[in-house]
C-alpha cells in the first residue's frame, strides 16, 4: 500500500513538472514580450499563428493531465516537441532544450501509463 501511495506522488509530482514547461511556454504564446515575438518571426512564425501553437499546447497539456486521456496528451506533446526540434534544427538553434524536453516527457510517460510502457517495450505482463 505505502508503495502505491509512493507512486502517486512521484507521479503527481512528475506530471507536475512537465505541467510547468508546457504551461509556461503556452502561456508566453498568449502573452509574448518583444523577445518572443522576435523569436518567433525569426522562425517564421506570425503573431496569430505563434498563438495558435498557444492554444495547441495549452489543449494537448490539458490532455495529458487528464488520467483519462493522459496517453493521448503523451502522443500529442511529443509530437509538438517534435516540432520544436525540426524548427530549431531548420533555423541553425541549438535542439539541446526540446530533446531534454522530449526526454522527459517520455520517461514519465513510461512511468505515469504502464499501457504505454507495456506496449512501447513489448512487454507481455503489465
Amino acid at each position: 500500500m505505502q508503495t502505491e501511495k509512493t507512486k502517486k506522488i512521484i507521479n503527481g509530482i512528475l506530471s507536475g513538472l512537465v505541467a510547468l514547461i508546457f504551461l509556461g511556454s503556452a502561456v508566453s504564446k498568449f502573452f509574448p514580450n518583444a523577445e518572443t515575438l522576435k523569436m518567433a518571426q525569426d522562425s517564421g512564425l506570425n503573431p496569430s499563428t505563434y498563438t495558435l501553437l498557444g492554444i495547441v499546447e495549452m489543449l494537448s497539456l490539458i490532455l495529458f493531465l487528464i488520467p483519462r486521456t493522459g496517453v493521448l496528451g503523451t502522443l500529442l506533446l511529443a509530437a509538438y516537441m517534435g516540432g520544436a526540434i525540426a524548427t530549431h534544427l531548420e533555423h541553425g538553434v541549438s535542439i539541446i532544450a526540446p530533446c531534454i524536453i522530449q526526454c522527459v516527457l517520455f520517461g514519465i510517460a513510461m512511468f505515469r501509463f504502464p499501457e504505454l510502457r507495456a506496449r512501447l517495450l513489448n512487454l507481455k505482463n503489465e
